[in-house]
């Protein structure tokens, strides 16, 4: 396991670092007094995340001492545990805009400073933690997406890929376009099983749907141009810093169709190495309504 203490200038954009961390798949704790620092390491021996990620930072009040922090991270270091302290910063200028920009306090205003004292107050405390840091990032002149290909350089070794977790939706444009989808395929161009008797109350999950479905010539020619254009599109949203991806899949209802189609891409995601879901939003709201309806024609009540 891996811990990274995350540090440095208020405003400089530690919060912003530690939500991306987060979806690199760290376990992240936000303003960790000190103090707690070595018992939060050994109560984490057992969690399943490769790298934890702790903020640890002048907003932390009288807890907060910076050499101390140096002292502890030295002696966990000494009983085994593999510590990188990441510290950022940037210049007193561009701080004092970011401040008036939000309009929040400084952490050290309640002593009475005024903005400019605070920041040149804070970076003095912090000195010791800079001048031991493993990784030292200015975001004086830095974009966010800049900021989060450093912090995957950080965690991520030279030979690992960011993971990307990918959601398989099935739906039916009857109930609207899922406004969280990424990609879209919409399949009501292929053969429809709701219009054979056996299989209108089944669902794409059932064998003799899925086959049906399946078996098309025009469905083996989809499958195959859409999974070619999905192995070229999936490594470009990891080089942009995507880490989770909706394909949504739609035909008229959500429950044949649709669903196959879902059921198999995500299976092929599976081989190629991705992290794949499926979830079939209006499968089982369809089914109900295409069985109420059957049972509505036979005139059962």
């Amino acid at each position: 396991m891996h811990f990274l203490i995350v540090t440095g200038m208020s405003g400089a954009g530690k919060t912003v670092a530690i939500r991306y961390l987060e979806d690199l798949g760290a376990l992240c704790v936000d303003n960790l007094p000190p103090v707690m620092l070595v018992p939060f390491m050994e109560a984490c021996r057992n969690v399943k995340n490769p790298v934890v990620a702790v903020a640890a930072d002048i907003r932390s009040g009288e807890f907060f001492d910076a050499r101390a922090v140096t002292k502890m991270i030295d002696e966990a270091r000494m009983v085994g545990f593999t510590i990188d302290t990441l510290f950022i910063e940037a210049d007193d200028q561009t701080l004092v805009n970011r401040y008036k920009e939000t309009r929040r306090e400084h952490p050290l205003s309640a002593d009475g400073l005024t903005l400019e004292q605070a920041i040149r107050e804070e970076r003095e405390r912090l000195m010791p933690l800079r001048e031991t840091a493993t990784h030292l990032v200015d975001t004086t002149s830095l974009k966010p997406r800049a900021l989060q290909k450093i912090l995957r350089a950080v965690v991520l070794s030279a030979d690992e890929q960011p993971s990307l977790n990918v959601e398989v939706l099935s739906f039916g444009f009857k109930r609207g376009i899922p406004r969280e989808a990424d990609v879209m395929f919409d399949v009501r161009f292929l053969p429809n099983p709701f219009y054979i008797p056996e299989l209108s109350q089944h669902t794409g999950q059932d064998a003799d749907v899925r086959d049906f479905v399946m078996e098309h010539p025009v469905t083996r020619t989809f499958m195959a141009k859409a999974m070619d254009m999905l192995g070229f599109l999936l490594p470009n949203y990891i080089t942009e810093g995507k880490h989770r991806l909706v394909i949504a899949i739609g035909c008229t209802g959500g429950c044949h169709r649709s669903v196959a189609i879902a059921e198999a891409i995500s299976h092929r995601l599976g081989e190629m190495g991705y992290k794949a879901g499926v979830t079939h939003r209006d499968m089982a709201m369809e089914q109900a309504h295409v069985k109420a309806r059957s049972e509505y024609q036979k005139g059962e009540p």
